[in-house]
């Protein structure tokens, strides 16, 4: 089998602790994000915050800029996105978002059409969709987001807590946790628009997280017996993260080249959720080395129970 990465024996235990300082910050900024996106102050799509959004196609050419001249006058927050790859010429998507009510929602959809209307009489649109939200059905959304994303992660404490034990457990939900809060923290830098689809690629990677770190457990449990009659629990987690090692930079970098490449080609509505994808498993990639099995390790050296002194 074709290897990137041949046999290795790097010490990655001891890098550990300057692994859990990086790993601190970024949970840190991921808490932070977090705490904005339910107050409200991130960048909410439509799909959380409520609002208005508009497909729309020309039959004639139109400037992004002549676009958002005409619209921005009366509704200055408006988000207005060209959709180079849509099936029809001269797409775009314009956003709207926060109304007060439905009813305003509708309002303003109505008026935004007359907007258009207005300024490119002599060029016919069509509305290929509309997407209306209240406040109370996005705050809902919100709600059922969050909801979503807790009970995956206890799914996950039970599911490792079966297969190998409770410490394990608790280490790949941390390290889930840290994978999850890390990438919301680097879009809301980014300022990326929070909505369902990040919402998606945040539990796509929790799982593509987890698979790496049941992949390393496994092989510690094979390392065991090998090491238990010298003792070192940590010598058999290091010998096991460098066993499998080549086979998580060939899965890493394979799922990579795809997300990649749907990042670029797969148009503008799948960027978001192909950016999510790309930063969880560049950290999903570095926390099944750095934080998953490390966490055991300080446990065990803390509170010794795998070789009992």
């Amino acid at each position: 089998m074709f290897r990137i990465i041949g046999d290795t024996n790097i010490d990655f235990i001891g890098a550990r602790k300057f692994a859990f300082i990086l790993s601190a910050g970024l949970i840190a900024l991921g808490i932070f994000a977090l705490t904005m996106v339910i107050t409200g102050k991130a960048n909410l799509g439509i799909d959380f915050a409520g609002g208005t959004m508009l497909v729309t196609t020309f039959e004639k050419e139109v400037g992004i800029d002549d676009l958002r001249g005409a619209i921005s006058k009366e509704f200055p927050d408006a988000m207005i996105t060209e959709l180079a790859d849509f099936e029809k010429p001269n797409a775009f998507i314009i956003k709207v978002k926060r109304p007060e009510s439905e009813v305003e929602g509708r309002d303003r959809s109505n008026r935004l059409k007359e907007i258009l209307g207005e300024s490119f009489a002599d060029n016919h649109f069509t509305i290929e969709s509309e997407h209306i939200i209240g406040p109370a059905v996005g705050e809902t959304l919100r709600n059922d987001a969050q909801k979503a994303v807790l009970l995956s992660l206890f799914c996950i404490v039970i599911y490792i807590w079966i297969r190998f034990d409770f410490r394990s457990g608790i280490a790949a939900t941390i390290a889930t946790f840290h994978d999850v809060l890390a990438v919301l923290g680097i879009t809301y830098l980014l300022n990326v628009e929070f909505d369902l689809l990040l919402i998606t690629a945040l539990l796509t990677l929790a799982g593509y997280s987890l698979t790496d770190t049941v992949v390393v457990y496994d092989r510690i449990r094979e390392n065991l017996k090998k090491f238990r009659s010298k003792g070192q629990f940590a010598g058999a987690v290091n010998a096991s993260i460098n066993e499998v090692l080549s086979r998580t930079v060939n899965t890493s970098l394979t799922t990579l080249l795809v997300v990649t490449c749907l990042f670029f080609l797969g148009g503008e509505v799948l960027r978001t959720f192909a950016l999510a994808l790309i930063l969880g498993v560049l950290v999903g990639t570095y926390s099944s080395v750095f934080v998953a099995s490390p966490i055991v390790v300080e446990w065990e050296a803390r509170s010794p129970k795998r070789f009992k002194r």
